[in-house]
Formats: structure tokens, C-alpha cells, sequence
């Protein structure tokens, strides 16, 4: 066995040890505690904070905990800087844990759907890190190791999520301040909570949002035909009912028929095609575009609306099966 292999074996036994006993004592993790603990470390206490930010972040303590403490001890403005610094440094070291630790095995033996939402992600790039740190799908800490078994540029993934978890930081951190002023009885404590309650309703509709940037473009049937004919990563997802599917217009060669009522219940059977190219059909163009945001949601990166369906599709006198 080789030094590096053996260092790798020390370091992983190390970061289990450290992370089951970070689960085990989690409840001892409060937010007075935190804050006591900070305030007294005077004028490094912003340095310590980033610190604790960032170890949490490695060892899967909530940090929803420390982004309040954050607007809390440190106000909205530093306290927002402060909780991005700590979480993007944070997720930096989870990252670069799992590449040190576990991609050259992860390259070698993955395969199957593994390896295609690995290469889809690589596909992204920067673009997948900015869409799951707007929307945060995954769980935050376990999305940080993850992502490390990419080869995905580091300075790309820095970037990304220091920039991409703006929104939610100042959300979280004004949270923590406007509490932390309502506790303390200070003024205009109607406004800042009106405030606070606004900026979480503006992250909440970020999926919606993003999802919407993320669609692209509807396609005409001409488009569609040659995409088609010489796209072998086209998926073509028809959202008819299954009796629509195989009724009087019957269906595209090779579509793959998921009613856009059951699309969210059923996203795992497509789980394999994320990096595909995916057309969505309907009768016409009308019920398409609600599957179009679901499948933007679920981080399907390419994702257009065929324009008049299946009913353009056969007043061109195209094949249907």
C-alpha cells in the first residue's frame, strides 16, 4: 500500500470519526451558544465565525443555525458577507475532500446512470452550480461532496456558489437580524419583519424563476424534424394522457409518453437523460409548458416546447405511429 493511499485511508477515517461525532452532539449546537461563544472572542470574532461556518459546513451541522446567528451577531450587511465567506469556504473544503479522497475511484468504477448524471453535471458546468445553490434541491453539505467527484473547475465551482447563494444568504441573514431586533425591542420591528418575510418569498419563487430562464426556447415543427433526425441525445416526452397517446393522432417514433400530471411523480424514469436534449409534445402547445417548468426544476438543463404538438406535427404530413 502505497503513502498516498494510506493517507487517504487516515484522512477518511478521520473525517467519519469527526462527522459521527458532530451528529451524535449536534443538539449541544444552539445558536446562544454559538453567539455567546463568538462574542466573547472580540475583535477575531468575525474570523472565528467564518471558521465555525466553515467546519460545520465540512461535518454536516445545520447551517441554517449559523446564517440567523450570523445576521444576528453581525448585522445584515457584514453578517451576509461573513455567512457567504464561511459557507462558500465551507463547501470549498468538502469539495476538494472528495476529489482528494474519492474521484479516481469514482471514474474507474461508475458507470451506467452514475456516470451520465456525472457527465451531465460536467456538461454544465458553472451553470448546474448556479442553479442548485438559487434552488437549493439537494441537501447543502451532502451537495458539496458530491459535486467534488465532477470534474467540474474549482475556480468555477468557488465562484458559482459564492455568487449564487447571494440571494438566500441575505434572505437568512436578515432573518436572523430582524429576530434578534424583535427580541431586543428595537425600532420599527413591524418593518424589518415585513422586510424579512418579503425577501424569503422572493427565494421561495426562485425555482419558479429559474426554471423559467432555464426553458428553452419553443421550436417549430421543421426544427423539430431535423433536431430529430440527427440528434441521437433528443429525448421526445410526450405529456398526453395514455389514451391520447396511442389515440386518433397517435404518436412520434420513439417519444416516451409521461401525462404532465404524473411527470412530477414519475421524474425518476427519467432520471438517466438529464443531459439530453428533451422536446415536449402535447396536442398542442398549451399543457407543455407546465411540464417544461417541472423538468427545469428537476435541473434538466435543455429543455424545449414543440409548438403546435402533435397537431402541427400531422398537419405536416410527418409519420406517426
Amino acid at each position: 500500500m502505497n503513502i498516498k493511499r494510506r493517507m487517504r485511508i487516515v484522512l477518511f477515517l478521520g473525517l467519519l470519526v469527526a462527522v459521527t461525532l458532530a451528529i451524535i452532539y449536534r443538539d449541544q449546537f444552539d445558536a446562544a451558544a454559538l453567539e455567546a461563544w463568538v462574542r466573547d472572542a472580540g475583535p477575531v470574532a468575525p474570523l472565528l465565525f467564518m471558521l465555525i461556518y466553515a467546519l460545520a459546513a465540512v461535518l454536516f451541522l445545520p447551517g441554517s443555525v449559523l446564517t440567523l446567528a450570523g445576521g444576528a451577531l453581525f448585522g445584515p450587511v457584514l453578517g451576509t458577507l461573513y455567512n457567504l465567506t464561511g459557507a462558500t469556504l465551507g463547501a470549498t473544503l468538502a469539495f476538494l475532500i472528495a476529489r482528494y479522497l474519492a474521484s479516481d475511484w469514482v471514474a474507474e468504477k461508475t458507470g451506467g446512470r452514475v456516470k451520465q448524471l456525472i457527465n451531465g453535471v460536467e456538461g454544465e458546468g458553472w451553470r448546474f452550480v448556479a442553479f442548485v445553490r438559487l434552488v437549493p434541491l439537494f441537501p447543502f453539505n451532502l451537495l458539496n461532496y458530491a459535486l467534488g467527484l465532477t470534474r467540474l473547475r474549482l475556480l468555477h465551482y468557488i465562484l458559482a456558489t459564492y455568487v449564487f447563494m447571494v440571494p438566500g444568504a441575505i434572505a437568512y441573514t436578515y432573518l436572523g437580524y430582524a429576530g434578534r431586533e424583535a427580541v431586543a425591542g428595537g425600532e420599527g420591528m413591524i418593518q424589518k419583519g415585513m422586510l424579512a418575510l418579503a425577501l424569503l418569498a422572493v427565494v421561495a419563487f426562485l425555482p419558479r424563476l429559474i426554471g423559467n430562464l432555464r426553458r428553452g426556447p419553443m421550436i417549430n415543427t421543421d426544427d423539430f424534424k431535423r433536431r430529430l433526425d440527427t440528434n441521437k441525445s433528443l429525448l421526445v416526452l410526450d405529456v398526453r394522457t395514455a389514451a391520447d397517446f396511442v389515440g386518433e393522432q397517435g404518436h412520434i417514433d420513439g417519444a416516451v409518453n409521461i401525462p404532465v400530471e404524473e411527470l412530477r411523480q414519475r421524474m425518476a424514469e427519467l432520471g438517466d437523460q438529464q443531459e439530453y436534449t428533451v422536446a415536449i409534445v402535447c396536442r398542442t402547445d398549451k399543457r407543455s409548458a407546465k411540464a417544461a417548468l417541472l423538468l427545469t426544476e428537476a435541473g434538466f438543463a435543455d429543455v424545449h416546447v414543440v409548438r403546435g404538438g402533435m397537431t402541427k406535427w400531422i398537419e405536416a404530413g410527418l409519420p406517426v405511429v
